[in-house]
């Protein structure tokens, strides 16, 4: 007999052929946009809160990801394309409350506390990139990623991070919204649950964003010329 873990990867694959086929019937969505000429990388969350798994919040599903675009920063930083990190803000005595996923109590794990707010070092920030702090699910609402892009004139945002279900979903398609090119890579996010990765993944890639691999998006960034500085 199958398991529950068979149980629910057949489902979901019989759901994603069911609502692929829907899709090509109708010609609709499942677009590619296609890589612009002038990209940056986001890297989402990849914050000891969400990639150590000693707290509640922390997974380990995110250790391949973590991996994977530690590969991708590195021929990142040597084609100068800019970077940008997001995490939560450490602001224990402040009033304002932290968005639920930031907001463990849960007993048995490792407290909120300041490091869970530090990116991890498997794919630590240079000097010279851009650290964003935000307090929603994506990493262009209420801060000023955005107004960042433009002054580099990015056409392409190449994103990585957790959760592919809630801050990568929410940061694609705000990109779409600012009319980027979102591309996510496959190999470089990653979800506490495997069942909801694997839907998304789909399911934005249909209508927000290219999904696109490691490979593929390594290739696109040896093959570009170095982006000049903004004046």
């Amino acid at each position: 007999m199958e398991n529950d873990d068979a149980v629910a990867e057949r489902q979901l694959n019989d759901a994603i052929q069911s609502v692929s086929e829907y899709y090509r019937q109708r010609g609709i969505f499942q677009d590619r946009f296609e890589f612009g000429q002038r990209p940056a990388i986001v890297v989402v969350d990849f914050a000891y809160g969400w990639t150590d798994d000693t707290y509640a919040g922390g997974s380990r599903r995110l250790d391949a990801p973590l991996d994977a675009t530690a590969r991708l920063l590195d021929v990142a930083r040597a084609a100068r394309v800019p970077i940008i990190y997001t995490t939560s803000p450490w602001r224990p005595d402040s009033g304002d409350q932290a968005f639920k996923s930031a907001a463990d109590v849960s007993v048995g794990y490792r407290a909120w506390d300041e490091r869970a707010c530090q990116i991890d070092e498997r794919v630590a920030p240079a000097s010279h990139d851009l650290v964003i702090e935000k307090e929603n699910a994506s990493a262009f609402f209420g801060t000023h990623l955005s107004a960042y892009l433009i002054s580099h004139r990015i056409d392409t945002l190449v994103i990585t991070g957790c959760s592919t279900s809630a801050c990568i979903r929410a940061t694609a398609t705000d990109a779409k919204s600012y009319r980027l090119v979102p591309m996510i890579v496959r190999e470089c996010v990653g979800d506490r649950s495997a069942v909801a990765h694997a839907w998304t993944l789909f399911d934005i890639e249909a209508r927000f964003a290219d999904v696109t691999s490691l490979d593929e998006t390594v290739a696109y960034l040896k093959g570009i010329a170095a982006p000049k500085s903004a004046d």
